[in-house]
């Protein structure tokens, strides 16, 4: 498969966009930042639209982008100050969510070139070397994302990764759907489930507080299906904190095992999403801080809730909390992490 000129970075480099397909299932990715630039799939009567969030320049994405469609890392989500110990070694990273580090820092795998590895009719394989001290994370590690579409309706994103030091690695992808169409409104009507029985409360920096609270009686009760606007006026002090939902939720069952992580549907369209992970938790963000400053291929511009993200990934701050599930990798341990998007409509 041959990919298109996107465009040049501010440091020359030459950007690459590639286009999968499988049935109506469209995906176009570029190798800056690993980033799903779009994804086309039907509605109940067939029709194909956009349903990611995305811009129309390269120069957004290196700037201005929220991390729309992007692979977070090395550390995906927040670390706390930026700091973390690790074998009694402290490892100060910039802050660029003050007073955090969020999504790897300023520079993370989000704002990077990777190298294109496999490019075919249905499957990208993405790599890069983050080297030992980039964004003050340890170690030389060698990352692989492979995004692939092996079945009509279905896309997989593979994650693999090696380091020759021990470090602290979340990846994840920091896609926005809006199942109506990109550019067409807010999702406050799209409705959510979720596989999961408890969620990590935060401060008010987004920072969790090291519990794990049970989602029975909160606004994070999605265990039956509920639109997202239903109660996240609420008043609750965790979403009024955060301006939304911008909160993990712990996963059911096995981490490490593929199960249902969680399923969103527009009733207008009828399209479905179907969410399935390995990781332990899920990251719902309602796009709280898009403040109609972007503006999207449609020519529209995106506000807060015009967008949601369900980012499979470890959990927020593992790094300085023991009691949540390890971030840690060490050499000879691979890491494999798996996310399946599976639409429908009806």
């Amino acid at each position: 498969m041959q990919g298109e000129r996107f465009g040049e970075t501010a440091d020359g480099e030459a950007v690459t966009r590639y286009t999968l397909a499988r049935g109506a299932l469209r995906l176009q990715v570029i190798d800056y930042g690993a980033v799903v630039t779009r994804l086309e799939v039907a509605d109940r009567a067939g029709r194909s639209a956009n349903v990611v969030l995305g811009l129309d320049a390269l120069a957004g994405y290196e700037t201005v982008s929220p991390h729309l469609g992007a692979v977070a890392g090395r550390y995906a989500n927040r670390i706390a100050g930026g700091r973390f110990v690790l074998d009694g070694e402290t490892y100060q990273l910039p802050v660029n969510d003050p007073p955090n580090t969020l999504h790897g820092g300023p520079r993370g795998f989000a704002r990077r070139l990777w190298r294109v590895e496999a490019a075919e009719a249905t499957r990208l394989v993405l790599a890069r070397r983050s080297p030992d001290g980039e964004m003050g994370f340890p170690g030389d590690l060698d990352v692989r994302v492979t995004y692939s579409l092996p079945e009509e309706g279905c896309l997989q994103i593979d994650y693999a990764a090696r380091t020759d030091r021990p470090t602290v690695l979340n990846l994840t992808n920091h896609s926005y759907f809006n199942l109506a169409g990109e550019g067409a409104g807010d999702v406050l009507g799209h409705e959510v489930r979720l596989f999961a029985a408890a969620f990590t409360p935060v401060d008010a920096t987004g920072i969790p507080t090291g519990e794990i609270r049970s989602v029975a009686g909160t606004p994070f009760d999605f265990r039956e299906a509920a639109a997202l606007g239903a109660r996240i006026r609420a008043g609750d002090p965790q979403i009024v904190a955060m301006k939304g939902y911008d909160h993990n939720f712990v996963l059911d069952g096995v981490p490490g095992r593929l199960r249902p992580a969680a399923t969103c549907r527009d009733p207008v369209s009828g399209r479905r999403l179907d969410v399935a992970t390995t990781a332990p938790g899920l990251q719902l963000y309602t796009g709280n801080t898009l403040d109609g400053t972007l503006v999207g291929p449609s020519g529209r511009t995106y506000r807060a809730g015009d967008g949601v993200c369900f980012e499979t990934q470890g959990f927020p701050d593992a790094p300085n909390r023991p009691g949540f599930p390890s971030a840690v990798l060490r050499p000879g341990e691979p890491f494999a992490s798996k996310t399946v998007w599976r639409f429908s409509a009806a």
